[in-house]
């Protein structure tokens, strides 16, 4: 199993490069199933996520050829129905396959993801879209079982919680659908949007794009014919890059970039000091020789992500002052704390907040990697901390990261990648 070797670095500088969006390419991917013809596919990150996603569409019976950061995929052959529970368990996001085949085939067979229970992740707000659209929904053997044996109708579905997984797989499903769906409640995440521009430019109708209401015109069953197209760049990457320029008091140059996708993130770091230089694809930081505190509420799109939470966790332990992270998505997000506390950061819990007592010093030391997100966290201290730092359980961060330790070495940091 690898680990990360991570020892303190003076400064960083340099260019980095941003890879194309992890949470973008997956349902972008997976709605390659309501095509009919070769969807090509540029800028994909090389990311274990996208690798397993991949191979899930060979099995049910597509071709998937990749060359470089592109890939062709042709469901045209594909065959088989059910997605079984030896990939899903590895990827939530393996549930985005159920709408667009359930819309295409009239019936499917879906891993519950990770084998968890129905009600404590927002699974059953895409169970339920779907049956208002017609579906019959069984939950047997830890198996999604759904049928549509007159196919999916459009109507009017009203998310109780903005789910982004979940816009993402009904507008896949209502673009094949009869009528007209709307989706209120919907999420707006940049990557929703390039969907939904997708299914738009195919032949599937949709309104509202980038707003909370969707309306999508559904083709009656008739595959569409998408074009070729790029993933847009990677916000989060690029948040934990620019998290590594402010962390480490450094100047550095993001290339292939949206500055419009990091809003909130570019305005906590202004908050803490931080300034910018920014085109239409590169963002440059110009950080602060004191890192200010901070207040953060993570939210919905537009707001603060909740995927960049435990990196500006890790940044509020150089801050001068102290730092709130309040975390209102995911109630088990802070897993990352125990193991900043035992490089000697000052962090006290309570519930979903986090009170970071800033400016204390690093000390590397061995720490696990709890989650994807975590991960870069435990990277971003290691780059500040004294001595050696040891991320272990690094394959959470391949799920998510292309190369992070090429583009960080790249700049200066000294991160090797070792075998345990």
């Amino acid at each position: 199993m690898d680990y990360l070797q991570i020892k303190r670095v003076e400064s960083l500088s340099g260019n980095i490069k941003i890879s194309g969006a992890k949470n973008a390419s997956l349902p972008l991917i997976a709605m390659t199933i309501v095509a009919k013809n070769s969807v090509h596919i540029k800028n994909l990150p090389h990311v274990a996520d996208i690798n397993t996603l991949l191979k899930l569409l060979s099995n049910l019976g597509a071709t998937c050829e990749f060359c470089d950061d592109r890939v062709i995929v042709d469901t045209s052959s594909l065959t088989q129905t059910k997605a079984t529970y030896d990939i899903v368990r590895t990827m939530r996001a393996s549930i985005l396959v159920l709408g667009p085949i359930l819309a295409r085939f009239g019936h499917c067979e879906v891993s519950l993801p990770g084998g968890c229970a129905i009600g404590q992740r927002p699974v059953d707000l895409h169970l339920k879209a779907l049956e208002q659209m017609g579906a019959k929904i069984n939950i047997e053997a830890g198996y999604i079982q759904a049928t549509a044996p007159n196919g999916l109708r459009g109507c009017e579905i009203i998310f109780d919680k903005i789910t982004v997984t979940g816009t993402a797989n009904i507008v896949m499903a209502a673009a094949l659908a009869s009528g007209e769906t709307t989706i209120i409640n919907a999420a707006r995440e940049p990557e929703v949007v390039q969907l939904c521009e997708i299914l738009n430019a195919s032949g599937a109708k949709i309104e509202g794009i980038g707003t909370a209401v969707l309306k999508i015109h559904g083709t009656n069953g008739e595959l569409v014919d998408i074009k070729e197209f790029s993933v847009i760049p990677d916000r989060i990457e690029a948040g934990t890059y620019l998290c590594a320029g402010a962390i480490t008091r450094s100047e550095l140059t993001l290339t292939h970039v949206n500055a419009h996708h990091l809003g909130s993130v570019l305005s906590k770091l202004e908050d803490m000091g931080s300034t910018f230089s920014i085109t239409e694809d590169t963002i440059t930081i110009h950080p602060s020789k004191v890192i200010k505190s901070i207040k953060i509420v993570t939210q919905e799109y537009p707001a603060f992500p909740t995927d960049m939470q435990a990196q500006f966790l890790a940044l509020a332990t150089q801050a001068k002052g102290t730092s709130i992270i309040e975390e209102k998505l995911f109630e088990n997000r802070f897993m990352h704390v125990s193991e900043l506390q035992r490089m000697g950061a000052n962090i006290s819990l309570n519930g979903n907040v986090a009170t970071i007592n800033g400016g204390t010093k690093l000390s590397g030391t061995d720490v696990m990697a709890t989650d994807l997100r975590a991960s870069s966290a435990l990277v971003l201290a290691g780059l500040v901390a004294d001595g050696i730092t040891n991320v272990h359980r690094i394959y959470h961060l391949d799920r998510g990261y292309d190369a992070l330790e090429k583009k960080l070495e790249a700049v200066g940091a000294n991160v090797k990648r070792l075998k345990e």
